[in-house]
């Protein structure tokens, strides 16, 4: 008798990008639970740990939520993400706030899903737009997609901007 082999099952980020026909590649990396939150150990990719990008949720004072994805290994400026989003100042949601604002709890959030669900304005760092594939959050802790960053933008209505420290 054989084994099959575990699949991972399909988030819904993954099952809407097949319906847009866009390419992308599933990516599951450990979790390290540190002060009661689940973080994702993506150092397993070393030099290439940069290609990996968080989604930030915060809040503008004029505009509400927005949403900031800037690598793992840099800062979110947010007087730059308020600049370019209309805003005087913004601020990172609280997390008590994060599953009722976006659907998804701290590590799961997907700018994928965030704008399918919400609409909230996307910010995409300008450093992807020098890469031909970044990972972002499929919409579950430590599970991420490869994909082509101008496809992400595409897909998310993103605007690139600079946003790091």
């Amino acid at each position: 008798m054989t084994k099959k082999k575990d699949k991972l099952k399909k988030t819904l980020v993954e099952k809407f990008l097949d319906q847009q026909q866009i390419a992308y590649k599933p990516l599951k990396f450990s979790t390290v639970k540190k002060g009661g939150i689940a973080r994702m150990d993506t150092s397993v990719l070393k030099q290439d740990e940069h290609l990996v990008y968080k989604t930030l949720v915060c809040t503008g004072n004029l505009t509400g939520p927005i949403v900031g994805v800037v690598p793992v290994t840099e800062h979110l400026a947010l007087k730059k993400l308020a600049r370019v989003s209309g805003n005087k100042k913004c601020e990172m949601l609280p997390l008590k706030k994060l599953v009722a604002t976006t659907g998804y709890v701290h590590g799961a959030n997907t700018p994928i899903g965030i704008y399918e669900k919400h609409h909230f304005p996307i910010f995409l760092d300008l450093s992807m737009k020098n890469e031909l594939q970044i990972a972002v959050s499929s919409g579950e802790v430590g599970r991420s997609i490869f994909l082509n960053p101008n496809e992400l933008q595409k897909v998310t209505h993103g605007t690139f901007a600079d946003l790091l420290e």
